[in-house]
């Protein structure tokens, strides 16, 4: 297997939208590095007889049957609003 390519802390930053010390980029650098190395070290387990699967035990019925229920009421659900106006909770307005 070849060696993992070097690793551009700057460019991972970069990504992520976030600004790195010289300190963070060290030490970040080094984790990221340290976690790749044991990916690494998983692409060499034999897992030529294992069957692909999304989850590790098997899913059934995942979904509960859709029964009609009364809802919560108005009062218990304005219960904790700030603000309220016609059964309905007041929001500052986020959109121009």
């Amino acid at each position: 297997m070849s060696q993992p390519a070097a690793l551009n802390i700057d460019h991972v930053a970069k990504l992520a939208r976030i600004a790195l010390t010289p300190e963070e980029k060290t030490r970040f650098s080094a984790q990221l590095g340290d976690v790749l190395h044991h990916i690494e070290q998983l692409s060499k387990v034999d897992v030529s007889g294992v069957e692909p699967t999304a989850h590790a035990f098997p899913v059934v019925n995942v979904w509960a049957d859709d029964v009609a229920r009364p809802g919560l009421p108005v009062a218990d659900a304005l219960r904790n609003a700030p603000a309220q106006r016609d059964n309905m909770i007041v929001v500052p307005k986020v959109v121009e």
